[in-house]
């Protein structure tokens, strides 16, 4: 089974566990400008192969909470399907 897979199914008991207000708040959620710009910059770092051991760690830990939220709203949106 892949991580992606493994991680789906850890979080589908998170989605049921959430209500419509959470649900809605949840995809509504946003990155602060400051940590937008933390991520673009270490992207562009990364693009011209100029990250450093700890912003290569850091870029990766953001990107993997980014990625995490991203299917958190996944199944805010499905759980909000099925409600309707």
């Amino acid at each position: 089974m892949s991580a992606a897979a493994v991680l789906d199914s850890m979080l589908d008991p998170v989605s049921r566990c959430l209500n419509v207000e959470s649900a809605k708040r949840l995809i509504e959620l946003k990155l602060s400008p400051d940590v937008q710009e933390r991520i673009a910059h270490l992207a562009e770092l990364c693009n011209e192969d100029k990250l450093t051991d700890e912003e290569r760690d850091e870029y990766e830990a953001l990107i993997n909470a980014a990625d995490f939220i991203s299917i958190l709203k996944m199944k805010a949106r499905r759980q909000l399907l099925s409600t309707e």
